[in-house]
């Protein structure tokens, strides 16, 4: 008689249904749906926001952040300082990095970020963030074994 093995099922579960949208991305299509069908905003405009925090916003800004901080020793010393008006001096429109915190790494620290509560990200520094960075199991991984999930990144 065989065993039943409860990896083996989840596993073949999700292959099963691999192909589906998740959950979230579902939910996100039906409002989506909606709010087009009501005519409270049209699809292009839509298009054109994703389209600028996944191409052009970022992580395009976060990149020549970090470039000026690497070329400009006085530039790091204020990043470091006070992330959000060193920020400030690119002229980026919106308040999402005001809370903004720059750590550095050394040869003895490696920094990584995460937040453990809701996933919050600086989207409008550098674009829409990963999925995996959403994923609950990132989440928690990244605070119980922080220098297993910074090796699985190479």
């Amino acid at each position: 008689m065989a065993t039943f093995d409860p990896e083996k099922a989840a596993d073949i579960h999700r292959r099963l249904h691999s192909h589906l949208p998740s959950e979230p991305a579902l939910r996100v299509k039906a409002l989506e749906s909606l709010v087009v069908e009501r005519g409270i905003i049209a699809p292009e405009t839509i298009d054109a926001w994703v389209e600028a925090y996944s191409e052009h916003i970022g992580p395009k800004r976060g990149a020549r952040v970090v470039a000026r901080a690497w070329l400009d020793a006085d530039f790091r010393a204020r990043l470091l300082d006070n992330a959000a008006k060193a920020i400030e001096e690119f002229g980026f429109q919106g308040n999402a990095t005001g809370h903004l915190i720059a750590v550095e790494n050394t040869e003895s620290t490696h920094n990584m970020v995460v937040c453990t509560l809701c996933s919050c990200y600086p989207f409008s520094l550098l674009g829409i963030s990963p999925s995996w960075y959403r994923s609950a199991e990132y989440r928690a991984r990244a605070v119980r074994e922080p220098r297993k999930v910074l090796a699985e990144f190479g």
